[in-house]
């Protein structure tokens, strides 16, 4: 189960990717649509999970 997602950003402060702790786990997800990682984050937030975006500048 997903607990959390944030966005991630690369060097230039550009959105790259996400973070995605699931059952315990991190992992990077690439914003990729055939990715199914990609596909449950997106489902995740359609059912109200809450994406931690703390800009570029992090």
């Amino acid at each position: 189960m997903i607990t959390e997602v944030k966005k991630l950003y690369d060097y230039n402060g550009t959105f790259c990717s996400y973070g995605m702790i699931r059952d315990g786990l991190n992992s990077a997800v690439p914003l990729d649509e055939a990715n199914t990682d990609y596909q449950e984050i997106q489902q995740w937030i359609a059912d109200g999970g809450t994406v931690i975006d703390n800009g570029g500048g992090e």
